[in-house]
């Protein structure tokens, strides 16, 4: 195979959550120690394209620069956010694999929403699960309507997304853009239940947490 020319490789700043996948036309072997060694058809996680001959990339959880003429947009086409198109589909295997590639966990797409929204108001129980276990994961991310994963939950009828939002410790009491709180769009009884505002003390703070265990007595 001949070589190809290499201009000298530039600095580039990451942008987590940016993503797009690209699928490795050429084996590259690292010259120097910034770059990244990759082989043929490997996924190729860029995070940077400023430079239009060198991308930053991350390919099973190294990362480095690799040169853009040994890349070909994957069969599926670029994908901008893979971590939002895995929750979005329920893909776990997916969604496990960008994060491995060091995808952004509270990464935000072009509605403000992150991966953990978009599983929610999909209502995949276990890909809401793997987010939230990671501890980075911020339950309380708010889009550019104002809604949170456990709003999507809730007005999408989720009630078992919206209890594992309870118990992982989301706040049932932000309001979105409307001024309007998780239980005020709950679309199901048991979730109205789950999300329904509990007494508060003295001092203005909820005397009950919200245990989500579908009591409705007072």
């Amino acid at each position: 195979m001949s070589s190809k020319s290499r201009p000298p490789p530039p600095r580039l700043a990451p942008k987590p959550g940016m993503v797009k996948t690209f699928r490795a036309l050429y084996p590259y072997e690292a010259q120097q120690k910034d770059e990244l060694s990759i082989d043929e058809g490997d996924i190729i996680y860029v995070t940077d394209q400023s430079d239009s001959n060198w991308w930053k990339a991350t390919c099973k959880g190294k990362s480095g620069l690799v040169p853009s003429n040994y890349m070909s947009e994957d069969s599926a086409g670029a994908i901008d956010f893979p971590l939002h198109e895995a929750a979005k589909r329920g893909n776990l295997d997916f969604l496990r694999e960008s994060l491995r590639n060091r995808v952004g966990i509270n990464g935000q797409d072009k509605s403000g929403s992150t991966a953990l929204y978009w599983a929610a108001h999909s209502g995949h129980g276990e890909v809401a699960d793997e987010l939230v276990q990671n501890s980075l994961t911020d339950l309380n991310s708010q889009n550019k309507l104002g809604d949170t994963a456990l709003h999507a939950a809730a007005w999408k009828g989720h009630d078992e997304i919206v209890r594992l939002l309870l118990e992982r410790g989301a706040n049932p009491l932000l309001q979105n853009n409307d001024k309007k709180t998780p239980f005020d769009l709950a679309s199901s009884p048991v979730g109205a239940s789950l999300l329904k505002p509990k007494k508060c003390n003295s001092l203005g703070s909820l005397s009950d947490d919200y245990l989500g265990d579908g009591d409705e007595s007072d």
